[in-house]
């Protein structure tokens, strides 16, 4: 697994790759059943602490993204089955709304015309590579 971290940005690095294995298994690039490194390889390959990568997959683990346990270790989950926050496929997550209104509001605030913003949204949304 190939993770493009920024040690000198604002986004915690645990949460870097939280967002790069969704996006992962959002574009494909991650299949559900794959197996993901263990958290000593996580941590070794990045340079950075174990318990950052821990408490990367502690999250994903959260969110229902991933299944992990001590013996088979990290495996990507097809869907969201087993979420804490109670999300279903096909169904928008509080968080997710949250995150969608937050942003939407930042759009709006920029002065991006609404046309435009849900014409992105739908060619992000289906484009093969987010």
């Amino acid at each position: 697994m190939l993770l493009e971290i920024d040690f000198s940005g604002e986004t915690p690095i645990y949460l870097q790759i939280r967002n790069q294995v969704v996006m992962g298994i959002a574009d494909g690039r991650l299949s559900p059943g794959e197996k993901l490194p263990t958290i000593r390889e996580l941590a070794n390959e990045a340079g950075i602490n174990m318990m950052t990568a821990n408490k990367a997959y502690a999250l994903l683990k959260q969110e229902g993204r991933i299944i992990a346990d001590r013996r088979s270790g990290a495996i990507v989950c097809a869907g969201n089955a087993g979420a804490a926050d109670g999300a279903a496929n096909g169904v928008i997550s509080g968080k997710v709304r949250s995150g969608l209104k937050l942003l939407v509001a930042e759009a709006k605030l920029d002065g991006v015309p609404e046309s435009e913003l849900l014409e992105l949204c739908t060619e992000l949304y289906n484009e093969g590579s987010i």
